[in-house]
Order: structure tokens, then sequence, then C-alpha cells
């Protein structure tokens, strides 16, 4: 058996701006606002290192990124706090795969609908998401999806405050909608190359067929 490995801190060597090429995957989390723990514990159950980031020598140690849900107001504006804003947007640019679930959807979104004047995004996701789509907390809700690329059963997905997105660019896959209700039909997960994003919450189920998946894209793109 595989101990899970979580690292809560691990700085760089002064100069590195990018993950070192070692044998064992270290997949970090954005600890910046969120569900942290619930993420990183998920990750560190695929035999990868989970580290919880917040500074920009943080995110230089990993091979990958989580942006958990949360607050996608305050997590951008304590992206810029922390200096992680432009550091994560180069890591995007240059390749570094990216999951973000919920907020971190909206993290990921070229473009956000609702959203406040001074939020920003990492982008990556050639997107259009629209903030708190399905409504307020009252009008969270759990529904059984099919996600293409997962196999098994459908997955128990949970939706808080979520997003959803309105459409999509050339080279973004749809992987899941919204199946039946009032919201039949809407998009709530996307894979574009090296990104995925999720408007539910797989770290809060115990279903971690999403972790791995993301996981082995991960491995793929190493």
């Amino acid at each position: 058996m595989v101990t899970p490995r979580v690292t809560s801190t691990r700085l760089a060597p002064a100069g590195v701006d990018s993950a070192p090429a070692t044998g064992r995957l270290t997949i970090g989390v954005l600890a910046l606002q969120g569900d942290v723990r619930e993420h990183l514990r998920a990750v560190a159950a695929d035999d990868v290192t989970a580290l919880a980031v917040r500074r920009p020598a943080e995110l230089a140690q990993v091979d990958a990124l989580v942006v958990p849900g949360g607050e996608s107001t305050t997590m951008s504006n304590l992206a810029v706090a922390f200096e992680l804003l432009e550091p994560i947007r180069a890591r995007i640019a240059a390749g570094m795969p990216v999951y973000g679930s919920c907020a971190g959807m909206i993290m990921l979104a070229e473009t956000v609908l609702d959203g406040r004047l001074d939020q920003r995004s990492f982008g990556g996701i050639d997107m259009v998401v629209r903030r708190n789509a399905f409504g307020r907390q009252v009008d969270s809700f759990e529904t059984s999806l099919s996600v293409s690329g997962i196999a098994g059963e459908p997955f128990h997905a949970v939706f808080i405050r979520a997003p959803w997105v309105e459409s999509v660019g050339p080279g973004v896959e749809v992987l899941a909608r919204v199946e039946g209700g009032p919201a039949d039909g809407r998009i709530v997960a996307v894979r574009q190359g090296n990104l995925l994003a999720t408007a539910f919450h797989p770290e809060l189920t115990g279903d971690l067929r999403v972790h791995r998946f993301f996981v082995d894209l991960v491995r793929a793109a190493r």
C-alpha cells in the first residue's frame, strides 16, 4: 500500500521558476482560500506528492496545480496580494496542467459573466463562464452525471453556488452536461489540452475518479 504524501510547505531554491524533473509527481493545490484540504487528500491518494501552494516559490516546485472551489472574487484578490496571479498565468501559458473545480473553473475561464469589475482570472480555457449560474447557497444541489473519459457508473456531482459554461471555443472538449431539470444541457465539465475544469466538487464525494483523470493527464503531459 502506498502512503499518500502531503506536504504543507517546501520552498524552491533561488532562481527556480518551474518544476524540477523528478521521478515522483508533485501536484500543488492553490491554498489561498476554499476547500484546500479535501483536494490535497484526493490528490495524495494517487501516489503523488501533494503540496499546498501559497507563494511563487512553492508554485515553482509543482508539476501541476489544482484550483479549488471557494469564492472566486476573494481568490482573485488573494492571488494578486500573494503575487501568484501572473506566475500562474505564465505557467499555464507554458503548458502546466491545471484542474479547477467550481470557483477554480471560473478562475480558468477566459471570460467571466456576472463577476465583479475588479475580478481577475488565470485564463487558459477558451470558454465563457457564468458565475453563480445555478443560484445562491440555498439552490445548491446534487445530481448524477455522465462524464466523458471517466468509466463506470455516473458521477455523483455536488453543486454549491456553482457556475456553468455558457459557451466554448473550438479547441474545448465538453465532458459533461446537466441532464434533466431547468438547467438541462448546461455545460459543467470541460477540457482544453492540459486544462480541466468542473462546476461541481468531486473532492467532497469520496469518488476520486476526476482526480485520477487529472493525474493521468499530468503524467501524459510530462
